[in-house]
């Protein structure tokens, strides 16, 4: 090949930069329509976190999982941590004293208690430390719950949730440096109207 075709070949001159993006082959598919899918998911997301209420009588309500959580947990009642089995003897005392007008508290599931974390929550627990709960909790508590369930074939084992990760581990029943936190389900069946109850007429 001569100097000159070898000039020719990679020295056209300048490039018109209307003329590149015109005979551009490649497709971008990104813009403003991935921003508004990424927008899609941050509003999904909103939707999906608890909206607690508190109740003014010791307990918070999970309008949207029908959950009733007390507000405190067992490191309020015992001032330190406790067992899978203790955990089980905090909730029958609790449903002994009709805690809120319930006898119907036991231990969460993981799922359940999972509900509780969120990272754009944040609460403290006895050591100060930042756990991602709603600041409607009590401060001051444990940073972690044991659940009721119990590990397949280890029945040794029961799994509990950390509310300062935000993962689960099952640990040994035994273990002592647990806490717990009770909920009851919302009963919805006999839900009625304030206006209902106010009007109605017993019979006598």
């Amino acid at each position: 090949m001569s100097e000159d075709e070898k000039k020719s070949s990679f020295d056209e001159g300048p490039v018109d930069p209307e003329m590149t993006e015109d005979d551009s082959d490649t497709e971008w598919v990104g813009g403003d329509e991935w921003g508004d899918e990424e927008d899609e998911g941050v509003a999904e997301v909103e939707e999906e976190l608890p909206n607690f209420m508190d109740n003014g009588d010791g307990t918070i309500s999970d309008t949207r999982s029908s959950l009733m959580w007390k507000k405190d947990d067992s490191f309020k009642e015992y001032d330190y941590g406790i067992t899978w089995f203790e955990a089980h003897d905090y909730c029958e005392m609790i449903n002994d004293k009709k805690f809120g007008g319930y006898d119907d508290w036991r231990l969460p599931s993981e799922e359940e208690a999972e509900k509780l974390f969120s990272f754009i929550q944040t609460n403290t627990d006895k050591d100060g430390a930042e756990i991602h709960i709603s600041e409607l909790f009590e401060p001051g508590g444990g940073h972690n719950t044991w659940t009721y369930e119990e590990k397949p074939d280890y029945q040794q084992y029961a799994q509990k949730f950390s509310y300062i990760t935000g993962n689960d581990v099952w640990e040994h029943k035994d273990n002592e440096y647990s806490h717990c936190r009770l909920t009851r389900d919302v009963v919805q069946d006999d839900w009625e109207p304030e206006w209902r109850k106010d009007t109605k007429t017993f019979e006598r």
